[in-house]
């Protein structure tokens, strides 16, 4: 029997808003997915309170309801993503976890270094986006396919970098703590915690009113593309970037045996034959790729996007921070603010710790000059001129004019979020 015209109107109007919400990555209410009729089932006694009725009797489309901000910062190896971390790790309403994208590497590709190909870490991209989705639906139970060995009744001791998170150190998750550890260092934690239940963390997750997750494991923003659309999700990309020579000083000095044959050549004046160029390449080339993305503001990045220097945040931690989550629409947090104060200013053997974030950050942020060789410091001038050019770092055209302190390498760029 044919339709009514009353319900041949319902389908047409119920499929524009189906179209129009999908479009809308970012919607300020929950949108209700109500059955249609069947054009073979229907007659014309059906009108819109049959509908209606319909309608009320099924549960609500799993849109963003709770309109949590999620964040992900999108950095590389030794780029001071672990100090831009502690900028949402210390606030008190945001859930912070530290490379949860550590456990699909080591599960997919166990042997993954910095000298891999870019195609090699790709192979891990699909499950990185799913394991993400279900963290800032705070669905941790979805990294126990991850962790090995794999949790028992939903508790673990495997966790990366658990006590880098402070929502996974302290109450509810952490029961056994007393009022006098609530500041507990990194290493503490684990020894004052004792196994994570995943169950706490995902309740303690949903009772915070922001999700922040730090990666140094996906290669560009683009890469992001079908996250930052998703309807599901609010997701904000920070995308901090260093410079390169700074981040190649970094990693010589951090990962000593992997970057063995730049440091022969930094003591001896002499390039190894077997050097692995990629080590450096790699990073300036997905620099170069992700932030021309970002830059060229495709609409589906519009709010989306923000560029921030390591050099820029290190110079004036405070007025970044607040540009940072003021970009991001959440309140700035006093804890956060004291935390700068007490992590900006740090002597020389405060940063001793890989990991550590206790620095005097505006002289951190340029001592790879006094590190790497010039020749060195040329060599990676030539192979990322590009993307040094792109950021804003100036080039050094000798040893003197490298070491000379009075001399910014940094231009004065204000790169603005994607509004």
């Amino acid at each position: 029997m044919q339709c009514s015209w009353k319900a041949v109107l319902l389908l047409a109007l119920a499929s524009i808003a189906i179209q129009y919400t999908a479009i809308r990555t970012f919607t300020a209410k929950s949108f209700h997915s109500c059955p249609i009729p069947n054009p073979v089932n229907c007659s014309l006694s059906q009108d819109t309170d049959v509908a209606d009725r319909l309608c009320d009797e099924n549960p609500t489309f799993p849109y963003n309801l709770s309109r949590k901000t999620h964040v992900l910062i999108l950095a590389t190896t030794r780029s001071g993503s672990s100090f831009v971390g502690q900028l949402f790790n210390q606030h008190f309403d945001v859930f912070y976890l530290f490379e949860p994208l550590y456990h699909v590497q080591y599960t997919l590709i166990p042997k993954l270094t910095q000298s891999k190909s870019t195609t090699d870490r790709r192979v891990m991209l699909g499950a990185s986006r799913d394991l993400l989705r279900s963290l800032y639906d705070c669905d941790l139970y979805f990294l126990e396919n991850y962790i090995k060995p794999q949790p028992v009744n939903h508790t673990t001791d495997r966790l990366f970098r658990r006590g880098a998170s402070k929502a996974l150190c302290s109450p509810p998750v952490c029961e056994s703590l007393g009022a006098v550890d609530l500041h507990l260092e990194e290493g503490d934690c684990v020894k004052k915690c004792g196994t994570l239940n995943l169950t706490l963390a995902t309740e303690s997750c949903r009772e915070h009113g922001h999700v922040a997750i730090k990666t140094v494991r996906v290669p560009e923003v683009s890469d992001l593309r079908a996250l930052v659309e998703d309807p599901r999700l609010n997701l904000k990309v920070i995308q901090l970037v260093r410079d390169p020579r700074g981040i190649l000083a970094s990693r010589s000095e951090t990962f000593r045996d992997t970057y063995r044959l730049w440091r022969i050549w930094d003591g001896t004046g002499r390039k190894p034959y077997n050097l692995d160029v990629t080590q450096l390449t790699t990073v300036c080339d997905d620099f170069w790729n992700s932030v021309s993305t970002g830059l060229n503001r495709p609409p589906w990045l519009k709010g989306k996007y923000m560029l921030v220097r390591y050099e820029d945040l290190a110079r004036n931690p405070m007025k970044k921070t607040e540009e940072i989550y003021d970009f991001l629409g959440i309140p700035m947090d006093s804890n956060v603010e004291r935390w700068i104060q007490n992590n900006t200013r740090g002597d020389r053997s405060s940063s001793k710790h890989k990991y550590g974030t206790v620095r005097n950050s505006a002289a951190t942020a340029e001592k790879w000059r006094f590190r790497l060789s010039y020749e060195i410091v040329a060599f990676t001038q030539h192979a990322c001129q590009q993307v040094l050019a792109q950021l804003g770092y100036k080039t050094a055209g000798s040893e003197e004019e490298l070491k000379n302190l009075s001399i910014s390498l940094v231009e004065e760029r204000d790169f603005l979020p994607f509004s």
